[in-house]
């Protein structure tokens, strides 16, 4: 799974990705389309849970979650009929699983605005109408070749051709596909095509030093404006967020106080894309290593199992399993198994986020 950072162009997406994957290389020069090819990293997800386990079962490594994240070029006005770099980056987003929309919340006159002012509502609208856009031509080149394929007696393609008029009506009303109303099997189809505006997305609203928090008026622009279409706000301050991932982790706390910030914010945001991207962790635990395992919402237990390796599905038998709250009453494996408390679940299970895990595995 992973995310694409979008955004017009010098709002911050660049320096936010290098922060995010703790990058060193030096800050883009300040035009449009600096970024040529999609930069790709992966990012750790921090989880307070892993220190907890860790402290009464001592690895010798700990691993967290990841995210690989991609930047994606500056989108203008215009990118749907091929202004800026076009195409080629909006194909770019079509390959990621989630957005993350960087808007631009703050005044800096050395910073040009691609739209010759600071306006963050009017920057989400610029990208949403061009993402629709893009999802109209998508549709329309698709549409011909499914509905000849409809004659036929395959109900699949018969449902195709119904599910994309059903997004192009929508559409119509300049109303992303992530607010469209659909069933499981049309939200089957919908992930097939590709589709860019039926991705969910989450906003980075990216203010300066003095609103850090994202009281300011802008920000509450922003949060209003996700609120109607359903989706989260995080406020960040990209070039303070640079500065501290260049910093010796040493010295990392301090700047972090002096900031009145308690972790970095870029720790807030990897969680809430981790989140957007509809996911959840589970944990094994032992004297080699703690680690959280990736997993989508609603994943039963052989398919969690096989995230950790293909075989692990194939030879699946069943699951013991603990939660955090246990280890820290009882404090050893040894002593939850011993107050009944270690669940033994089969292949019918859900897991849930922050299940501790062994697997046991036939040939």
């Amino acid at each position: 799974m992973e995310a694409g950072i979008v955004g017009l162009p010098n709002v911050g997406k660049s320096t936010l990705f290098n922060a995010l994957t703790m990058s060193k290389a030096a800050q883009s020069a300040n035009y449009p389309f600096c970024t040529i090819e999609p930069n790709e990293g992966m990012v750790s997800v921090p989880d307070g849970r892993l220190q907890r386990i860790t402290k009464l079962i001592p690895p010798q490594k700990v691993i967290p979650a990841a995210l690989k994240l991609v930047d994606i070029a500056g989108i203008v006005k215009g990118a749907s009929e091929g202004q800026g770099l076009g195409n080629k980056f909006l194909s770019h987003i079509r390959e990621v699983d989630a957005i993350l929309q960087v808007v631009r919340c703050f005044d800096d006159p050395d910073v040009i605005h691609v739209a010759g002012k600071v306006d963050p509502v009017s920057d989400m609208e610029t990208i949403e109408i061009e993402l629709m856009l893009a999802d109209i031509q998508h549709l329309d080149n698709l549409l011909p070749k499914a509905e000849r394929a409809a004659k036929s007696t395959d109900k699949e393609a018969r449902l195709k051709v119904e599910v994309m008029k059903k997004c192009l009506a929508h559409l119509a009303g300049e109303k992303p596909l992530r607010t469209l109303a659909l069933d499981e099997a049309e939200q089957k189809a919908v992930k097939e095509f590709g589709l860019l505006t039926a991705k969910p997305i989450l906003y980075v609203a990216n203010v300066d030093e003095t609103d850090l928090e994202g009281n300011g008026p802008l920000v509450q622009q922003v949060r209003a404006a996700a609120a109607r279409a359903g989706a989260d706000v995080v406020p960040v301050c990209a070039k303070l967020e640079a500065e501290i991932a260049e910093v010796d982790e040493a010295d990392r706390a301090e700047m972090l106080s002096g900031a009145g910030l308690s972790e970095p914010a870029l720790a807030v945001l990897a969680r809430a894309a981790y989140k957007t991207l509809g996911l959840q962790s589970y944990f094994t635990a032992g004297e080699k290593e703690v680690r959280a395992w990736t997993i989508p919402v609603g994943t039963a237990a052989p398919q969690a199992a096989g995230v950790i390796h293909s075989d692990f599905e194939k030879g699946f038998v069943r699951a013991e399993i603990y939660s955090l709250e246990d280890l820290e009453q009882y404090k050893t494996e040894k002593d939850i198994r011993a107050a009944g408390k270690l669940r033994v679940e089969g292949k019918e299970y859900v897991m849930r986020d922050g299940d501790i895990c062994h697997f046991l595995v036939g040939k």
